[in-house]
């Protein structure tokens, strides 16, 4: 059996969305591929292991990471709450969470500035925040956040960033909460609360250790090649926090 029959053959299980853009073949099930790809354990195919093992290694997320070896390479993290008019940033480095700007900006703009405040910042990846509903699912802003998620993915991969997508359901609220508990007035609040909300859905990122993001992966295999380069180069430098 060739590895494409063995993809396609893979149990079908998958508990969250495959990545976005990932090539798949013709014919071939989304679901089915990813499946194989992140449990190589329910197949007998010595390549789908391999193709696993090379996913599971050089696009695993900065807080799977942590979890799995905490003397690693571990980069930074840049965390995003996308809004209509607004976005808001915050910054992981090393166990430090904090909020970091807002910025009101939309398009290409607001994809160039991410780009530069992550270079500034010298993140490796980013945190998107995901509209969920109260009932599990995607809402009409959803769409626009994948939107704006795949756009960059291209962009940062360009960098050798990765792009992945956060559930956030409730960010917001706890936001709030955490503004109102350190004293913050009604009028600080307006101004700060994106990028507190940012550092909510970091906050959730890492207490899930990675375990609910999806990977926002471009199709084009060159900008592939050079998301696998820079994890070689992330797991070969040495780490000073």
């Amino acid at each position: 059996m060739n590895a494409a029959a063995a993809v396609t053959n893979a149990i079908t299980r998958l508990p969250f969305p495959p990545p976005i853009g990932y090539p798949f073949a013709q014919n071939e099930n989304p679901r089915r591929v990813i499946e194989s790809l992140r449990f190589p354990s329910t197949s007998s195919s010595a390549a789908v292991k391999t193709v696993s093992l090379s996913l599971e290694q050089e696009f695993r997320p900065n807080a799977l990471r942590k979890k799995q070896d905490s003397s690693s390479r571990c980069g930074f993290s840049l965390g995003v709450d996308l809004g209509l008019s607004r976005t808001g940033l915050a910054i992981s480095k090393g166990f430090v969470i904090r909020p970091l700007t807002v910025l009101e900006l939309r398009g290409q703009k607001l994809e160039l500035r991410l780009l530069d405040i992550a270079q500034n910042q010298e993140v490796d990846e980013f945190i998107i925040g995901l509209p969920i509903s109260i009932d599990g699912r995607e809402t009409p802003q959803s769409n626009k956040v994948r939107s704006v998620a795949g756009r960059l993915a291209v962009r940062a991969a360009e960098r050798g960033l990765r792009v992945y997508l956060q559930d956030e359901y409730g960010t917001s609220t706890e936001a709030l909460d955490r503004m109102i508990d350190m004293g913050h007035s009604k009028s600080g609040r307006r101004g700060r609360i994106d990028a507190y909300a940012a550092a909510m859905v970091l906050e959730k990122y890492f207490s899930e250790s990675g375990g609910g993001v999806e990977l926002v992966l471009p199709k084009q295999l060159d900008l592939q090649n050079k998301l696998r380069d820079r994890g070689r180069f992330l797991l070969r430098k040495p780490l000073y926090l």
